[in-house]
């Protein structure tokens, strides 16, 4: 049996599949640049969230 795709990953794992540190992804949580949520007392992020982010960039680029 497949395990379902993840829909949330910690902010350790966001990073890496973002390849920035984590210092620079929660730069990004801040400005809200890169959404998220808190489950209990962790912080999570969506990978709709990373994927918006990146179509962002793309379609800043593009423009440009």
């Amino acid at each position: 049996m497949t395990n379902p795709p993840r829909l949330l990953l910690t902010v350790p794992e966001a990073a890496r599949m973002l390849a920035v540190s984590r210092s620079k992804l929660y730069e990004l949580l801040a400005s809200g640049e890169v959404r998220s949520l808190r489950i209990g007392g962790s912080r999570r992020i969506p990978v709709s969230a990373l994927n918006d982010y990146v179509s962002g960039l793309l379609d800043q680029k593009e423009a440009a």
